[in-house]
Formats: C-alpha cells, sequence, structure tokens
C-alpha cells in the first residue's frame, strides 16, 4: 500500500501500477496531512511488514533554496519535486519524529519502520530520540547516487530480529555510540581446518539442552536457546533445572544464532563467524560468543 496526500503525485502513482500490471499487488490510498502516517486500525490491518518513507527534507523554501545554493549543483541535478514534497512543518526530524511516536503505539504490528534522510546532521538526531524512547534494534545506512549525491536511511523495530551486521551498521562515519550493538562476532582459529572446527562446535552444542541444526556440507548451523545454558551458574543447576526440549515449551528463545566456517584463507585455519539472529540481550550474545570461542580454540589431544 502507498499513501500520499497530493493528487498529482497519487494520479502518477496509480497510471505505475497499472502500466505494471500491479493492481492486484498495489493499492494507493489518499491521506490527509493531519492523518496518521501508519494508519493501520484506518485500513483495517492488523500488522505489516515494514514501512518505507521518503519525507519532506524541509522545513521552510527558504531552507530548501538555501542548501540548493550552498551545493551548487549543475541543473541536470537540480530538485524538481513539488513544494508539498520537499517541504513541511519542523522539517525531516519532525516528520520522522512522528513516524516514532506512532511507533510507540502500533509497536511490534510493524516489523520494521525504516525512513530515508536528507540531511546527515538528522541521522544522529533521530537515532539518538529512537534511544531516547527504548528502541534497542535499529539499523543505519547510507545511499550514494553517483558520485555527490548522499542520502541516509534509519530503521528501527519493537521487534528483537537483527538484520546483518553490514546492514545496520551502513554508516562509518557515525559516532560509534549512535551505531547498533555489532550483530555479528568473527573470530579465527589458526591450528584446525574449518571441518575439525565445525566438528568440534557441532559436539559442544550438541551437548547443550538448546535447539541447534549443524549442516556439514555448508559448515553452517543455527541454534536458539531459552535461557543461558552454557554458563557455569547454569551448568550448576543441574540436569532438573535444565530447558525440556522434548516437553513442554517454555516460551520464546532469548537468543537465536548463526554460526558459519570457513577458511581462514592466506592465514590458513579457520575463520568462525557467528551471527545474533535474535534475541534483546547484547550481554547474553557476548557471553555466548565467548564460550564458542573457548570451544573452538580447544586444542584435540587425540
Amino acid at each position: 500500500m502507498g499513501e500520499d496526500i497530493d493528487e498529482k503525485n497519487l494520479e502518477y502513482a496509480n497510471k505505475n501500477v497499472a502500466l505494471n500490471g500491479f493492481q492486484s499487488r498495489i493499492k494507493i490510498i489518499p491521506s490527509m496531512p493531519g492523518n496518521p502516517l501508519i494508519p493501520l486500525d484506518n485500513l483495517r490491518l492488523e500488522s505489516i511488514d515494514f514501512t518505507m518513507c521518503n519525507p519532506p527534507f524541509y522545513e521552510s523554501t527558504e531552507e530548501m533554496l538555501s542548501c540548493a545554493k550552498e551545493k551548487k549543483r549543475p541543473p541536470f541535478s537540480a530538485c524538481t519535486g513539488a513544494s508539498v514534497e520537499m517541504v513541511t512543518a519542523g522539517g525531516e526530524v519532525a516528520f520522522v519524529g512522528r513516524m516514532i511516536k506512532e511507533s510507540l503505539t502500533l509497536r511490534e504490528r510493524v516489523g520494521w519502520y525504516t525512513t530515508m534522510l536528507g540531511k546527515f546532521s538528522s541521522v544522529s538526531t533521530i537515532v539518538g530520540r529512537l534511544r531516547d524512547v527504548g528502541v534497542q534494534n535499529w539499523a543505519v545506512a547510507e545511499f550514494v547516487q553517483g558520485t555527490k549525491t548522499r542520502r541516509w536511511v534509519v530503521g528501527w523495530s519493537w521487534g528483537d530480529m537483527h538484520p546483518r551486521m553490514d546492514v545496520a551498521r551502513g554508516v562509518t562515519t557515525l559516532p560509534k555510540h549512535l551505531l547498533p550493538f555489532p550483530s555479528e562476532f568473527t573470530f579465527h582459529v589458526s591450528s584446525t581446518p574449518p571441518g575439525g572446527v565445525g566438528k568440534r562446535l557441532d559436539i559442544a552444542l550438541g551437548g547443550l539442552p538448546l535447539h541447534w541444526q549443524w549442516r556439514p556440507a555448508q559448515a553452517t548451523g543455527v541454534g536458539f536457546a531459552k535461557e543461558n545454558v552454557w554458563s557455569r551458574a547454569s551448568r550448576r543447576k543441574g540436569q532438573a533445572s535444565l530447558i525440556e526440549m522434548d516437553g513442554e515449551d517454555n516460551g520464546e528463545p532469548v537468543l537465536g544464532f548463526k554460526v558459519q566456517v570457513e577458511s581462514g584463507g592466506e592465514a590458513g585455519g579457520s575463520e568462525v563467524r557467528v551471527r545474533w539472529m535474535k534475541g534483546g540481550d547484547a550481554v547474553l550474545f557476548e557471553s555466548f560468543c565467548g564460550m564458542l570461542k573457548r570451544k573452538a580454540m580447544v586444542h584435540d589431544d587425540s
């Protein structure tokens, strides 16, 4: 579904849908300036996977003209957007602020909220606001069009499914405290080839009370844990308190992960990459990665 408040934009959008034969798949909906930006209730939708937004960047026509003058862009790259597409009260920060406010109510009814930003300064402001309202799962990325034009993207989710790290941390010029927690951990095992490391990890994880599936041909495994079952404290609890994997369902996993073992290349040995797929506890993920590294680097005495 697509929304717009401008009649001409709605007309062109409907034409594009028809020209591409997508009438059964895309619906264009007229809206009003004061309406909700994400009107799930008005559309009688319980949930959607994601939103995309290209907000008006500027808070006034004067600001738009001033920015255009400072950039000294050649005519072929001049902006041709209508005023309603380029200018809004408070600029893009205020517009996306409305999205953040609505997401506080909608929460996980939207899988991921995403928006483009036209100013680099807005990225830190928006990420700061997300952190202020308690968002722990966000992503930032940069688009480079040609050699000069740059745009930025911020996405956030109230769920605990994490994107790949190259997606979530796609702006290297941001201060580290504005980037989301790294969702991948990589380490090198110098003395053992991938097959040996994979077997070692499969045995270690297969011996823990968690869901684990290892595919030797792909040297890849995926697992889910409902609690920390690898720590010393967990082992001291004894078998009576371990998760019953084949019995009653004890709730959602608190950690989902993917493990991939590759050749170490010129350095020899193996490269192990652990990806954080699901969960809201970064300390738990770090603990798991530490355990996995220790298991992978244990020397084979045989």
